[in-house]
């Protein structure tokens, strides 16, 4: 229930670190840090309107996106404390609940008959498909570190004592920071910014959305952001009480924000060719990790 309270109150501000942090680097003061929750809070007070072509399952696909990350976040533990949803290999269920909401996000654009929103569902699967393989090599790596299967003992179990054992918290660091921009479509696989049909893809999937259900949609990757900034945050505060852990946690949050600004202010995005081999680099880090593992457990031959 802690992880689950400070990944929303965490969501109220993240995207507003972000777009400060992006205006600070332009040399502009930029909004508020609440102003993207004022923008969500207007859209939701706003009706949404659907094309006729559409069918059920685009008007269901916001609410269903927006549960899955939800149930995601309840296996989130932290520190020592376990997510309200804890059980052994919960990781491969969190895995796939979050691709389930992205499916349904992928079929409605479908649904559309738009030829552009198509193909931003095609390259959105692509990239999704690509980034599976590092995420779970990264948790079969510290499954085998800790010999336990499950969020909260994986984490509560993570100790440091050597060189290796650090560099393999830095390099996890490393991977889940890129699968979280990844997933979120930011830079430099994907630009929140862009206007060109031809080269988007999250936000081309999202053109015929409006009102509360756009709202909702913009909310979701807020929370997506506050989740993998807590998943990170358990790198560090599995062995300290809750009087540390829960400042470290804001700390780290603030943190991760403040980097995914400036990965967005002084990165360009890639071309959408070179995509899937960036992509590929985050499942040779996550071997890296396992191979280190197997260095510290003395079982690499």
């Amino acid at each position: 229930m802690i992880s689950f309270l400070l990944i929303l109150l965490t969501s109220l501000f993240f995207m507003g670190v972000i777009v400060r942090t992006k205006s600070i680097a332009s040399g502009r003061k930029g909004p508020g840090l609440f102003q993207p929750m004022k923008d969500i809070f207007r859209l939701w007070k706003k009706g949404s309107v659907y094309s006729k072509t559409t069918s059920f399952i685009f008007q269901l696909a916001p609410t269903a996106y927006f549960a899955s990350v939800l149930m995601a976040i309840l296996m989130v533990p932290h520190g020592n404390n376990p997510g309200i949803i804890s059980f052994d290999c919960d990781f491969v269920m969190f895995a796939y609940i979050l691709a389930l909401g992205k499916f349904l996000m992928i079929v409605a654009a479908l649904d559309t008959g738009s030829s552009f929103e198509g193909m931003g569902a095609s390259r959105e699967a692509l990239f999704s498909m690509l980034v599976e393989p590092a995420f779970f090599i990264l948790m079969g790596s510290f499954t085998l570190f800790t010999g336990h299967t499950s969020f909260h003992s994986i984490f509560s179990m993570l100790h440091y004592g050597s060189y290796v054992s650090y560099m393999l918290g830095v390099l996890a660091t490393f991977v889940l920071v890129l699968i979280a921009m990844i997933e979120n479509s930011r830079m430099p696989v994907d630009d929140p910014k862009t206007h060109l049909e031809l080269t988007m893809i999250h936000e081309v999937m999202v053109l015929d959305y409006s009102g509360f259900d756009l709202g909702i949609i913009m909310y979701t990757t807020n929370l997506k952001f506050a989740m993998y900034g807590a998943i990170i945050s358990n790198l560090f505060i599995s062995a300290l009480p809750l009087e540390f852990s829960i400042p470290l946690f804001f700390a780290i949050q603030i943190g991760f924000a403040i980097t995914a600004g400036i990965i967005e202010s002084f990165m360009a995005r890639f071309r959408m060719g070179h995509n899937p081999q960036f992509i590929f680099i985050l499942t040779s880090v996550s071997l890296l990790i396992f191979f280190g593992a197997l260095m510290v457990l003395e079982k690499f031959m």
